[in-house]
């Protein structure tokens, strides 16, 4: 019986440890929620739960305006009390059986005889394993109840006292914190000048001997409040607003008192030392963050008799001290905060968010982040994401594909290669005495890795790369076959990339060039040779053109230019060339390298270009427990599964998908299809068609009409910024500008991202006035551009958006190289189906995801009311017709001839008015 049991409590203890628990296979009947939910929240929180559970990826799309954040708040946490619940049962029942088990043994070995040897030993053997399992039942059931324990103290606001096990708890703490960050730390080797620049001893190739270093700081295993990590849910989106207004929603449910919640950003978004917050770039806040906290760390050693040298004191990071952390992290803890509110905290106490919030990852149960951090391996490693057993949601994820891709691009011109080819010659030659055979030799590879990437776009490093010429033209490459051409395919890129991350050369590099490059003068000492100076002496000249070309703007533009031309020269580009190493260690399948040359070396470029990011999202696929990817408007569902899932090797079983409806009643949306104008004038946006005066004229009548019956604002989309400009400028030539302008006064999307707000600002003030003043406007009109910063993320609601148009359908180009291999690459690796190439559906999925972007801006609550109009005789196309959303396409009528869809129209807002009257 002591075998069998013992066997059995085995198994279930390493269920126990690998968290695959019974499901809760009654789900949840109702969830916590702010107010009574809809039916459709309901409907969705009980997906949501069981796909969790169940250990699904999952697609959901909720449209905007429907609660999906509740939704998806109240359904994951409730999910996540649930499953610690369990759990604790099935933890305590074990333990139970567990002692059960050994006191049951125990009578049974001191009732039986033992005659035989082997009995005695076998004996032995089964108690000591029982033991063991219990003993360690028991202190992983001391741990939970520690943890729960201390964050009630925290939450009650009870002083906190920590018997920490440490010789130095400052010191310590720091060493840990920047190991959270992967970034070494070494001790002054001295007083001789530049010595925080020189790069450490390189030990060896093997990671295992680096990663060795390290052992000792984390063998501190009675620290479990610090280092254990729990079950938790990471919460992801695009943007740091969408990530606020997620907390904020958070803070409003049911569980903002008991969840534990975490937000992580980048330094520039979390760092409260304004001396660092004004270098501007992330680039250099991240150098001079990392440099003070190792000015901090360091351990003078002075020698007995010998004088101390005379020097600036190194600056050291007010923000940065243990005590402060830790509390700081206690108060994340105990309240949810957003950004702001850890910004303001971090003044206040005086302690870095950034670093208080990564120690407060591992105990938090929802950890909330942008996507880079958590979709790029390098960066989640650094930011402490330990994905293994945890639950992923992906919020916004309709562009999760080009996302991924996007991330693990990585592009450089000719003048950043030159740049920092003559940064890090010169870094050699100053520091050569200094640094380690093995350094040199890598140092000289990555020489040797930029002279060929130059060399493959035409140029020479050592001269000024403004003026060296280059044969126009777009090359698409093969990695292998770059690696070929470049001449640098005998070598070892991953080695290389191990030594960017052991050695941290583009961080010593950037303090380098920050210390000693001020303006273009050469940063050579006076001991270089004549041959050394007249090897950068080219690209000196360049860069002091780049200060003199400043003289010839006015006053306020030159200071502004001459500031980032400063920030420009005081930077290495470094980083970016790291971050191309690395992608040039993709399979050679995986990825294409683009040669553009532009005419001259400084304007040309290398970029590298992910084919097939499921390479990379499998990671995450694989090591979560489940993954919930959601979004307004999912649709078309049928290409992201097959490239990021299917690719990635989750199978069918694997997948469930949900969508549901819109909360608003039928009566309260009506899209339309426009297949012909007023005049009769078929509607065929094609690229040979769109530019006829003919079709603009028609474009124009179109809109004057829809102004005459439709009140408040609508908003237009044009397939392009190109178009939107030509075809007003028609319309202003014809006179139907101003016709449109006698009814609506127009408002036109600008190009500057900063001035978004001023006009969206403008639009809706417009419109309030016009509510107000009968006798005048009815309202206003938008002129903006699909994928462009209002077809994303920006609320048209009620007044503001009372009907969204939208002029022809938005192609991609097709003849981009990038797009072209993309398609190419599909065809060859992804299935075809419905008489379709994979390429060709991307190219039809593309155009309408963006296309429901922008609908989708209009409705975005229950009692709000739209219309669309969708002006392109292609969407009547049946397979276009059901990448709509569900709640759109099945209201959707379309009309061949005009007048019946303005009869339609005016009926729809004639019975609105009536209703508020």
């Amino acid at each position: 019986m002591g075998t069998a049991s013992i066997h059995r409590l085995a198994y279930h203890w390493i269920y126990l440890c690998q968290e695959r628990f019974t499901s809760m296979e009654n789900g949840r009947a109702q969830f916590p929620f702010p107010y009574q939910p809809y039916t459709i929240q309901e409907q969705f929180m009980q997906a949501l739960y069981s796909a969790l559970d169940q250990g699904k990826v999952g697609i959901f799309e909720s449209p905007t305006g429907t609660g999906k954040s509740l939704s998806l708040i109240c359904g994951a946490l409730s999910w996540l009390t649930d499953y610690e619940e369990k759990r604790r049962q099935e933890a305590a029942a074990l333990l139970h059986d567990g002692e059960a088990v050994l006191s049951t043994s125990t009578a049974q070995s001191s009732t039986s005889s033992s005659s035989a040897e082997p009995d005695w030993i076998t004996d032995f053997v089964q108690k000591k394993a029982e033991r063991d399992l219990v003993s360690k039942l028991k202190e992983e059931e001391s741990k939970r109840k520690k943890r729960e324990e201390r964050l009630e103290m925290i939450r009650n606001n009870v002083q906190l006292k920590y018997a920490m096990k440490r010789k130095s708890c400052e010191d310590e703490e720091a060493f840990k914190l920047l190991q959270l960050s992967k970034e070494e730390q070494t001790d002054a080797q001295g007083d001789q000048e530049d010595e925080e620049l020189i790069i450490a001893e390189y030990e060896s190739d093997d990671e295992s001997k680096t990663r060795s270093r390290f052992c000792g700081a984390e063998d501190d295993s009675d620290d479990d409040l610090v280092e254990e990590h729990v079950t938790k849910i990471y919460y992801c989106s695009r943007t740091h607003s969408q990530l606020a207004q997620f907390v904020h929603e958070v803070q409003k449910s049911p569980f903002s008192k008991d969840i534990s919640l975490v937000t992580l950003g980048s330094r520039q978004n979390l760092c409260v030392n304004e001396e660092v917050r004004r270098l501007g770039s992330i680039q250099r806040i991240n150098d001079r963050c990392i440099e003070m906290q190792k000015n901090k760390h360091e351990k003078p050693h002075h020698e007995e008799g010998v004088k101390r040298k005379r020097g600036q004191a190194k600056s050291v990071c007010p923000y940065h001290k243990a005590s402060a952390l830790q509390q700081m992290r206690d108060d994340v803890l105990g309240t949810v905060h957003d950004i702001e509110q850890m910004l303001k905290l971090g003044r206040e106490t005086h302690s870095c968010p950034y670093y208080a919030t990564r120690l407060a990852v591992p105990p938090a149960q929802l950890v909330v982040l942008p996507y880079q951090m958590l979709l790029h391996e390098a960066t989640r490693k650094a930011a402490g994401v330990q994905l293994k057993g945890q639950v992923v949601i992906i919020d916004e994820a309709h562009n999760l594909s080009d996302t991924l891709s996007c991330i693990h691009s990585a592009e450089l011109n000719g003048a950043q290669l030159c740049r920092v080819h003559s940064q890090l010659t010169q870094y050699a030659d100053r520091y050569k005495s200094r640094l380690k055979a093995k350094n040199l030799m890598y140092i000289k590879q990555i020489l040797f890795v930029i002279e060929g990437l130059v060399r493959v776009l035409g140029g020479k490093v050592g001269q000024n790369p403004q003026s060296q010429t280059t044969q126009t033209g777009t090359e698409m490459l093969s990695i292998n076959n770059f690696l070929f051409k470049a001449q640098i395919d005998n070598i070892n890129l991953f080695k290389l990339q191990r030594y960017f991350e052991k050695s941290l050369i583009s961080r010593k590099l950037g303090g380098f060039v920050e210390k000693y490059a001020g303006s273009g003068v050469s940063l050579h000492t006076p001991s270089s040779s004549n041959k050394e100076n007249r090897r950068t002496e080219g690209l000196n000249r360049y860069l002091q053109t780049l200060q003199s070309n400043q003289s010839t703007l006015p006053v306020s533009s030159a200071g502004q230019q001459g500031s980032e031309a400063e920030k420009v020269l005081s930077a290495s580009p470094m980083m970016q060339v790291e971050g191309f190493f690395m992608a040039l260690t993709n399979s050679n399948t995986d990825g294409r390298v683009v040669v553009h040359r532009q005419g001259t070396l400084s304007e040309s470029s290398v970029k590298f270009l992910l084919l097939n990011p499921a390479v990379h999202f499998a990671q995450v696929l694989k090591q979560c427990r489940a993954v919930i990817i959601a979004g307004g408007t999912m649709q078309p569902v049928s290409d992201f599964k097959q490239e990021l899932l299917f690719s990635a090797g989750v199978g069918e079983e694997r997948i469930i998908e949900f969508s549901c409806g819109h909360v608003i009643p039928p009566e309260n949306i009506l899209p339309l299809v426009l297949c012909s104008g007023p005049s009769g004038q078929e509607l065929d946006f094609t690229f040979q068609n769109r530019d006829s005066p003919r079709m603009m004229d028609e474009t124009g009548r179109i809109l004057s009409n829809i102004c005459n019956v439709v009140p408040g604002g609508v908003v237009c989309f044009f397939p392009s910024y190109e178009y939107s400009k030509r075809i007003v400028s028609h319309w202003e030539a014809s006179g139907a500008l101003t016709r449109l302008a006698n009814k609506k006064k127009i408002f036109q999307e600008p190009k500057k991202a900063n001035q978004v707000e001023q006009v969206l600002s403008e639009f809706s003030r417009c419109i309030q006035r016009c509510a107000v003043d009968a006798g005048g406007l009815s309202g206003a009109l938008l002129f903006s551009v699909v994928g462009g910063k209002m077809s994303e993320g920006i609320n048209f609601s009620d007044d503001l958006g009372r009907c969204v148009v939208m002029v022809g359908m938005p192609y991609p180009n097709i003849k981009s190289p990038e797009l072209q291999e993309k398609m190419s690459y599909l065809d060859k690796h992804l299935i075809h189906s419905g008489g379709r190439s994979p390429g060709q559906a991307l190219i039809e999925n593309l155009c309408m995801k963006a296309v429901n972007q922008s609908i989708g801006r209009a409705i975005r609550h229950r009692g709000d009311y739209s219309s669309i109009v969708l002006c392109d005789r292609r969407y009547s196309r049946p397979a276009t017709l059901s990448k709509l959303p569900a709640w759109i396409k099945d209201r959707t009528s379309t009309h061949t001839t005009f007048g019946p869809a303005f009869a339609s129209l005016r009926k729809f807002f004639l019975e609105k008015k009536q209703k508020q009257v």
